[in-house]
């Protein structure tokens, strides 16, 4: 696999470079570029299988670098900082990242998930995460949730409740369809932080504009607008 790194801070591209040499040696870094034009030329010249982008970069960040690419045919993980807004739009759009200083066990976990997942991001995801970088506080209607199958794009308001399922989620929804997605319920409550969803069970996430009643009693329950009833 050929991997090019899009990186302006010369010790975090290095050290990565080390850490996917020494740790996937099957990954061969063809290209370090300091700045989003040398990665655009770069990945329109040598055609990488994966692509680690910075976010914040002089000139040109990772996002806008990326709206200069007619496509995205590569693995794409993001490298960054910690910033609330910019995790949050990743949750979000169901793109991989990693925070720097980068930690090899976490490099490892999202190299081995985007082959493990074999699927290049698509359009709907950069769509929403780019739409989620530029209006961080406004309300998005859409969710990219990843599944056995792929990436599901879902209508929030669409979904009812939300049941973990081991390292999985079932996501019921107001057709009566069920989703299983690769998310761990937690995982499905971060994305929706900002949304009407509560935990209110150790299993069940609500959307609480589909609560119809609440049911007194020991612990007491809630009853959906599909008539589940739900144990709080």
């Amino acid at each position: 696999m050929k991997a090019i790194i899009v990186e302006d801070e010369i010790n975090c591209s290095k050290t990565l470079s080390a850490l996917l040499q020494s740790n996937f040696p099957e990954i061969e870094v063809v290209k370090i570029c300091r700045n989003g034009l040398e990665g655009i030329e770069a990945i329109n010249q040598l055609s990488p299988d994966i692509v680690f982008l910075d976010v914040e970069m002089p000139k040109m960040n990772g996002f806008e670098m990326l709206e200069q690419l007619p496509s995205v045919n590569f693995h794409l993980i993001f490298t960054t900082s910690y910033d609330q807004y910019a995790i949050r739009a990743f949750r979000f759009s169901a793109i991989d990242y990693l925070l720097k200083p980068i930690d090899k066990d976490d490099l490892k976990a999202a190299v081995e998930k985007a082959i493990r997942r074999n699927q290049k991001p698509v359009r709907g995801q950069l769509e929403l995460l780019l739409e989620k970088i530029k209006y961080p506080t406004q309300q998005i209607k859409r969710l990219a949730l990843p599944t056995m199958e792929g990436l599901q794009m879902v209508a929030i308001d669409s979904i009812i409740y939300a049941e973990a399922d081991d390292n999985y989620t079932i996501l019921h929804f107001q057709n009566q369809q069920k989703l299983i997605v690769s998310l761990t319920l937690k995982e499905v409550e971060e994305s929706l932080e900002e949304y009407s969803f509560s935990r209110v069970h150790r299993c069940y996430l609500v959307n609480l504009n589909e609560i119809e009643k609440y049911v007194k009693g020991e612990g007491g329950y809630l009853i959906m607008s599909d008539r589940t009833a739900i144990d709080v």
